[in-house]
């Protein structure tokens, strides 16, 4: 058996992949192609990077992580998030879906 620190880290990693996993604006990034061609590889390494961020840093305040998804969107995937899901995905859940149905995202123009 797993020693308990050892499994909690997996839990929560894997709690990690799934929120990220049914986050509607870093899903409708990849697919568009806001990323490029490697969207795939960078959606995977913000789940790596995010535990990274959680372990080396005590104490987060949800702005803080919100602020570090944000960052990450807008290098990344050239992409500002407007439709409230940066904080949903904090709440500790999948984010529902907007109520009118429609996921709002902006690709940030290269100056």
């Amino acid at each position: 058996m797993a020693a308990p620190g050892v499994e909690a880290r997996a839990l929560f990693a894997e709690g990690v992949r799934a929120v990220l996993g049914g986050w509607a604006a870093l899903q409708l990034a990849v697919a568009q192609g806001f990323g490029g061609p490697q969207g795939p590889e960078k959606a995977a390494w913000l789940s790596s990077a995010l535990l990274d961020f959680f372990t080396q840093n005590a104490d987060l305040e949800q702005e803080e992580v919100e602020d570090f998804l944000a960052e990450v969107m807008d290098n990344e995937f050239d992409t500002v998030v407007e439709d409230g899901s940066l904080q949903q995905a904090m709440e500790c859940g999948t984010p529902p879906p907007p109520s009118d149905g429609w996921t709002v995202v902006q690709r940030r123009r290269r100056r």
